[in-house]
């Protein structure tokens, strides 16, 4: 019998991590090697509609063993962030974590401390999924497929236990913003979903930012050093200058709970030409907007105090709160809140400081509220998965869904 354990260790030493600026989904072809595994899964799990695109989607149905329940969907994400390398990565098992250093790699020094990372305290006796300190993990989001094909699994091999259909997506680009915008919702629709693809146990987020992208390209007098007086303007110098005129207290480093912030993410350039890359966040849907008119008035003031268009800037918008359309149905959140508690798990309801696929669906009508997945350190060397937290998503997962089939869902 597969394991959670195993799914999760055959995941991830699949390389799917995604890229940046490729003009293509997906935008790394590794992320297809995923893929057709999980479709090839689902189809031995006997689930209809399997498909897997051209695009690395992965669907697939388990219909409905009884009546009147709601289709649900589960999404979670094939690729790995950016920051740090998924290739040939080497989990490791821990067991009875002892609450002390965890050595990584000696060779290089990379160690795993409760010092830097506290939380590591809270899982002294528990079992552990680490890498060897050369790549990430990949629980981000491979603890989400793996959890959500565990669930499958089990509601497979027993059924005696009622379910209406479950939807399953498996989409590729969700790091650099894509995500699930090409999920075929008329096709393999859902009433509603939720996505694995939080953070450590009990973690629940049914409210994210609201996400812009500014791209502010600025435009100098490139003239040799030795003639420059009153005539080079050195576009570089003025990306410094706008960069340092915003508040230093909203910017990501400064900034918790639900504090906005502007940040720049990328800067290149010289003197003749440089461009900036800034995200804009908030979670409050009219600071957010005054946000980005702020941005533009700064950009206006540039060129005012330099006496002509040196700047130019585009913003767009990349996701929304999805908290604005939940609001009108409650019980998706208040129904899965229950089915933590009935899995023993205290529930950490946290407006996330970034944006999931459940961002996008919300607002494409398929609203989708996020649940943790166990994974702590994500994007780094450092990451680590915890397996009874893993354990219990799957609990929660198959809760939800018992929940909505006895008709017992909480408004």
């Amino acid at each position: 019998m597969t394991t959670l354990v195993d799914r999760f260790i055959r995941y991830v030493k699949i390389n799917t991590q995604s890229a940046e600026g490729m003009g293509c989904v997906p935008s790394t072809p590794c992320q297809h090697d995923l893929a057709k595994v999980l479709g090839e899964e689902l189809r031995e799990l006997g689930l209809s509609d399997v498909a897997v695109t051209e695009n690395a989607y992965v669907y697939g149905i388990l219909p409905a063993n009884c009546e009147n329940a709601p289709a649900i969907g589960f999404c979670a994400h094939i690729d790995t962030a950016l920051e740090v390398t998924d290739e040939n990565v080497k989990p490791r098992i821990v067991e009875n974590y002892d609450g002390k250093d965890l050595v990584l790699n000696a060779e290089n020094n990379i160690v795993l401390s409760p010092e830097v990372f506290p939380e590591l305290k809270d899982h002294k006796g528990e079992t552990l999924i680490v890498t060897d300190g050369t790549t990430l993990l990949g629980s981000d989001d491979k603890s989400g497929i793996a959890e959500i094909m565990t669930a499958l699994d089990y509601m497979v091999q027993h059924p005696e236990f009622k379910h209406g259909k479950i939807v399953v997506c498996f989409c590729p680009d969700e790091e650099i913003g894509h995500g699930a915008s090409l999920w075929d919702l008329k096709k393999y629709g859902a009433d509603f979903a939720y996505t694995l693809d939080g953070g450590g146990k009990g973690t629940f987020s049914w409210e994210t930012f609201n996400a812009a992208q500014a791209k502010v390209s600025i435009k100098g007098v490139s003239v040799h050093p030795g003639t420059a007086k009153n005539k080079m303007i050195n576009a570089s110098m003025v990306a410094l200058e706008f960069a340092a005129s915003f508040p230093p207290a909203e910017t990501p480093a400064h900034t918790e709970l639900r504090e906005g912030y502007f940040h720049m993410t990328d800067i290149k350039g010289g003197v003749d030409s440089c461009e900036m890359t800034w995200i804009i966040r908030d979670h409050d849907t009219d600071k957010f907007n005054a946000r980005k008119e702020h941005f533009k008035l700064m950009v206006r003031q540039l060129n005012e105090r330099w006496g002509r268009e040196l700047a130019t800037v585009t913003i767009r918008d990349q996701y929304y709160n999805m908290a604005v359309p939940l609001k009108e149905r409650m019980d998706i959140v208040n129904t899965a809140l229950k089915a933590y508690e009935m899995a023993g798990v205290k529930a950490n309801i946290i407006a996330a400081r970034g944006g999931t696929d459940g961002s996008q669906l919300s607002f494409r009508g398929l609203l989708t509220p996020n649940i943790f997945i166990g994974g702590y350190n994500c994007h780094g060397k450092y990451e680590y998965a915890v397996v009874s937290e893993m354990e219990k998503a799957v609990q929660v997962v198959l809760n939800i869904i018992q929940l909505y089939a006895e008709g017992k869902q909480v408004k």
